[in-house]
């Protein structure tokens, strides 16, 4: 085989992604809480972003001339670099500085451009709970424990979940403290005699068998039924619970009532997770017959040029070496400005046309929420589908039926008998508002709710209602017969 060297042109078209629009694409998808976060850390790296002092208002930057940065004429070829009399001069005609930093802090509320908030009470600052751990070592440490007893103690508590049940055998615990198996029982016993009652049990009813106890009910129906006849309790068979007993319907249903009053999980009122709140990106408010939307800037850092190193660049005098330094990293304020405003004029476009697609919803609830696609919002903004899906990733949404994910707004749609067509989330609703009606002693089962949907120009079959009730978190009928 004889190895040769030869030059071939050829045409192919290849997708380049610049960095600014790498960036854009980053910050695009970003929380809000996740964009502050980038704000941050981008400031602490580059030293020429500044943040707008409080109640610095555009004029007032402008009339500084903290707004002469601007990026070359020509972006799509010469986007990596600015040109020294751009720098200098601030040419305004490439990107409008006064319409940006006006409309930038204009968007963050309707008057001021920013307004004085008091400082949170002391009484609004929610105290952390005391943990299930925590609370069952001081009660640990206030009984009469010897120092083995104690460190098996130690072992219980320690292997326990959320929940409160013990998520180990007492062999593992005997090993790990190097003791017998009758020792750690007998400890046992007694960290289950623990507040919260119910705890450091191995399973649903020994939990309950504890409880049963402590109110002198081990002995009785309410015992009876937690020992041997669980299985038909969870499955509400309580007819066969009669049978077996041989004890009348109102004997049962007065065990069953005080067992349904006990608690299955102990330890989930001793929860030391802290409760997520939300903070929405975008607000939207009616106003008379029209709705207002408003892009939540608040914490968001407002950015700015710094004068300082402007200045310098003017120096004569200034080393090449950081005058590079300075134009490259003035060059990346620039973007992150102007990806921060196109990301906000983006989400405030879809949002604007969420709101147009879902008045019914807005003005009505669920019930009116109509189906929609990403590639419809998509052709009405003029943007990508793939964009779409960026901007309603992790962004929220104040309306005046509550908050919703952007994602909550698409729907696939179920055609009706009419010819119409209904959102799946409206078709949930329906389904949870039947249960709710329905007779806890007669519930209605899949094929009757499919029936009465019928009713409503809904066609949809038994095992579509099955699977819209388990995503809801519903129990089937005969689990949801009650006494």
């Amino acid at each position: 085989m004889v190895l040769e060297i030869k030059q071939q042109l050829r045409l192919a078209q290849q997708l380049i992604m610049t960095p600014q629009l790498q960036q854009a694409i980053k910050l695009l998808q970003l929380s809000r809480l996740e964009l502050i976060n980038t704000i941050r850390e981008e400031m602490e790296t580059n030293p020429l972003l500044d943040e707008v002092e409080i109640g610095e208002s555009p004029d007032e930057i402008l009339k500084k001339g903290e707004d002469t940065a601007s990026v070359s004429k020509d972006e799509q070829t010469s986007e990596s670099s600015l040109s020294e009399s751009s720098l200098l001069e601030g040419d305004r005609k490439d990107f409008d500085w006064d319409g940006y930093l006006k409309d930038y802090y204009r968007s963050s509320g309707l008057g001021s451009y920013h307004e004085e908030k008091e400082p949170q009470s002391l009484e609004n600052i929610s105290h952390k709970g005391v943990s299930l751990h925590s609370h069952l070592m001081w009660q640990l440490r206030l009984s009469d424990f010897s120092e083995k007893e104690l460190e098996i103690g130690t072992l219980i508590i320690g292997n326990l979940d959320s929940d409160g049940y013990l998520k180990t055998t007492g062999s593992e615990i005997a090993t790990m403290s190097h003791t017998d198996e009758e020792t750690v029982e007998r400890v046992l016993k007694k960290v289950q005699e623990f507040d919260p009652l119910g705890v450091a049990a191995r399973d649903l009813k020994e939990c309950l068998l504890i409880q049963a106890t402590h109110l002198n009910l081990d002995n009785t129906i309410v015992g009876e039924i937690i020992k041997n006849h669980l299985h038909l309790l969870g499955n509400k068979n309580y007819k066969a619970i009669v049978k077996v007993l041989k004890v009348s319907m109102k004997d049962v249903t007065d065990a069953i009532r005080v067992i349904l009053q006990m608690e299955p999980r102990p330890g989930q009122s001793y929860s030391d997770e802290e409760s997520q709140y939300i903070s929405p990106d975008i607000f939207v408010h009616k106003i008379e017959d029209e709705f207002v939307i408003v892009l939540n800037d608040d914490g968001l850092p407002r950015l700015k040029i710094s004068q300082f190193y402007k200045e310098i660049l003017k120096d004569e005098n200034l080393q090449q070496r950081a005058k590079e330094y300075i134009q490259n990293k003035l060059q990346s304020a620039i973007w992150l400005i102007r990806s921060i405003h196109q990301r906000q004029r983006t989400i405030y476009k879809v949002t604007e046309s969420i709101v147009k697609f879902q008045r019914g919803f807005l003005d009505k609830g669920i019930s009116h929420l109509k189906p929609l696609v990403l590639r419809d919002v998509a052709e009405d903004v003029g943007m990508h589908e793939s964009t779409i899906s960026r901007v309603t990733t992790n962004k929220y949404l104040y309306t005046p039926q509550g908050i919703f994910e952007l994602k909550y707004f698409f729907n696939s749609a179920i055609q009706r008998t009419d010819g119409d067509t209904v959102a799946s989330q409206s078709v949930k609703e329906k389904i949870r508002r039947i249960i709710q009606s329905e007779n806890p002693r007669n519930p209605y089962s899949d094929e009757r709710i499919a029936e009465i949907l019928k009713k409503s120009d809904i066609n949809i079959a038994r095992r579509t209602v099955a699977k819209y009730r388990e995503i809801m978190r519903i129990l089937a009928s005969s689990k949801r017969k009650t006494l």
